[in-house]
């Protein structure tokens, strides 16, 4: 399907509007092909939803009869929302919904009742769970009985696995290690935004998933093959996107995909020959503007020691010591504990963002709006 916008934002089309990560690709693409499980971190909004459809689309072009399943767990808030979301996933897509299938699934899960449901819209049925409250554990183990019990070759990606760690329940993660560790046919993909807490679920002895992936972080795009990639749809047009034009994007923020690809998407719109820094500047102030009435709604949900924080931040653009001497005086903060109490409120609602090595203002147009206003 061609794209009247090449400069995708959301979605997933086809390679063709996909920007390099072939190497990230093929890495993912060993891992499940040789039956390893595979954890891949990295912040919101750098590309690992289209990374990983990117690589579930060349699976399945591959192999026709390979089963690919995408499960964002985001707007899970505890078991028995995960459960539902697996089980409509992966019963809607699994097989056909034949009157064969549809009694065969009704007989395999004895914990529950499955619903199955047509859309009006397209005709298309839908199967759904109704589980019983205490009884979701038994429910996702009849789920991935069933996967099993199907020999087809399965795999499954859950994106923002972290979300686990918030449920009310009590042992969901070895529950889910459990029963994941005996599936040959099923291999998945660990997929989460939060660094500290993914390495934690991974990476720590004390955790069940402790070595159980192949690790993988998510880092920037080259900017030279990008350029290449975002000059040629420029040129198809006859327009130029000027090398130190996008160069400025690159920079501005730091090599940051959803960033880069929503300033080119406005960029590829606008009715002009040739693209150059002093537009590309015009049309991130355009943007941050449309954005501007979001922008201060944040603040009124911070208290002024968090406003505060936040602002010096991006000041800065990237901090590795928040809590440092040199910082708090420098902005004229509260002392080291203060600092702390509020920057972890920060984190927790997504507002700052922290890698192993700094912290930085986790919306990339909000860090740049912060950065004009007075303190």
């Amino acid at each position: 399907m061609k794209q009247n916008n090449p400069f995708l934002i959301y979605g997933y089309t086809s390679p063709e509007y996909f920007c390099d990560r072939k190497k990230e690709t093929d890495t993912i693409l060993s891992a499940l092909e040789n039956e390893r499980n595979l954890t891949l971190i990295a912040p919101r909004r750098m590309g690992k939803t289209g990374l990983i459809k990117n690589t579930f689309y060349l699976m399945k072009q591959a192999k026709v009869d390979v089963k690919c399943f995408y499960i964002d767990i985001y707007p899970t808030n505890n078991l028995n929302d995960f459960v539902s979301l697996v089980g409509s996933t992966v019963l809607g897509q699994l097989d056909t919904l034949s009157q064969g299938v549809l009694k065969k699934i009704t007989g395999f899960f004895k914990s529950c009742r499955p619903t199955i449901t047509v859309d009006e819209a397209t005709g298309m049925p839908t199967v759904s769970l109704e589980i019983v409250p205490e009884q979701e554990g038994i429910t996702l183990k009849e789920i991935f009985d069933y996967l099993a019990a199907s020999g087809k070759q399965c795999y499954i990606a859950i994106d923002e696995f972290q979300q686990i760690t918030e449920y009310p329940e009590k042992g969901v993660e070895a529950m889910i290690r459990s029963y994941i560790q005996f599936i040959p046919n099923v291999h998945f993909i660990f997929a989460g935004s939060k660094q500290h807490i993914m390495t934690e679920i991974f990476v720590s002895a004390k955790r069940p998933f402790y070595q159980s992936t192949q690790m993988m972080a998510l880092t920037e795009i080259n900017e030279e093959m990008y350029y290449d990639f975002a000059k040629s749809f420029f040129e198809k047009e006859g327009k130029v996107l000027l090398p130190e034009a996008f160069q400025y994007i690159y920079q501005k923020f730091s090599g940051h995909t959803w960033y880069i690809q929503s300033i080119l998407n406005r960029l590829y719109g606008y009715n002009i020959k040739q693209i150059t820094t002093e537009i590309v500047e015009n049309a991130i102030q355009e943007i941050i503007l449309e954005n501007e009435f979001i922008f201060q709604n944040y603040l009124s949900l911070l208290t002024n020691n968090q406003a505060k924080i936040i602002k010096a931040i991006a000041k800065e653009e990237s901090v590795s010591a928040v809590n440092s001497n040199k910082f708090i005086s420098k902005h004229n903060l509260k002392a080291a504990s203060s600092v702390n109490t509020a920057l972890k409120t920060l984190i927790d609602k997504e507002l700052v963002y922290k890698n192993e090595e700094t912290y930085t203002v986790y919306d990339r147009f909000f860090g740049q709006w912060l950065k004009k206003q007075r303190f």
